[in-house]
């Protein structure tokens, strides 16, 4: 699929899985030892929110120590030698991407490297490790929290995201189950306006046959060997 505009490209954690983050459904991974209402809902942050800082605190140590894989710097050479405009619409916290090099990056489920103010909506730098007393740097108030989106909420960069998509020439969604909405409905919508559907995975995501095209492998291979194919090398 060589095609020659605008492509939009939806990752999942399956392109950072090979940089040593564990996907959110793996077994005995990271979110295999932890209830999502503790740590990924505001409910449980109200509730415990030295727990969920503790658990962020590490998420944010072990995306530091991360580097980005064959897959990342792939996108980054077509974000950098594709004629048409590239966007990443990314579901990871992490910052492999920009890492990697990419600069058009949207992170529509926030970014571990950022913190928020749930009193006065500031955002700034995370520093390594939060606690519940921090105090933001904006209004004084002891109500930090890191700056992701929990179950619940709504994501960011909903309306560039949409105009991306209504703009797109290839919609291309790189290691996602298809099962969190609503990007697991990107690909219909952007068919629907015309664009062409490709899907990179280890395996079949639960939409899988809603795409024109599907390949399943590692990211490492199959998305370096795609961005070939498109930069025509």
């Amino acid at each position: 699929m060589a095609d020659q505009g605008r492509i939009v490209i939806l990752t999942g954690a399956g392109i950072s899985a090979e940089s040593g983050l564990g996907t959110f459904r793996d077994a005995g991974g990271v979110w295999a030892q932890h209830a999502v209402e503790d740590v990924a809902t505001p409910e449980g942050f109200a509730h415990n929110p030295a727990r969920v800082h503790a658990f962020y605190n590490d998420r944010r140590a072990q995306a530091a120590a991360a580097v980005p894989n064959a897959a990342h710097e792939a996108l980054t050479r077509l974000e950098a030698r594709h004629p048409g405009e590239v966007t990443i619409v990314t579901q990871n916290v992490d910052a492999l991407h920009e890492r990697a090099g990419s600069r058009n990056v949207i992170h529509m489920h926030g970014e571990l490297a950022r913190a928020l103010c749930a009193a006065c909506g500031h955002r700034w730098p995370a520093p390594a490790a939060m606690a519940p007393d921090d105090a933001c740097p904006a209004c004084g108030a002891a109500a930090t929290r890191p700056d992701v989106v929990w179950f619940g909420e709504v994501p960011y960069g909903l309306e560039r995201i949409d105009a991306a998509l209504a703009a797109a020439d290839l919609f291309v969604a790189i290691g996602t189950s298809g099962q969190v909405y609503p990007a697991a409905a990107y690909a219909q919508h952007a068919a629907r306006l015309g664009a062409g559907t490709l899907e990179l995975n280890l395996e079949p995501s639960a939409n899988s046959r809603g795409f024109d095209v599907a390949r399943h492998g590692p990211a490492t291979r199959i998305v370096p060997a795609w961005v070939e194919e498109v930069l025509g090398s």
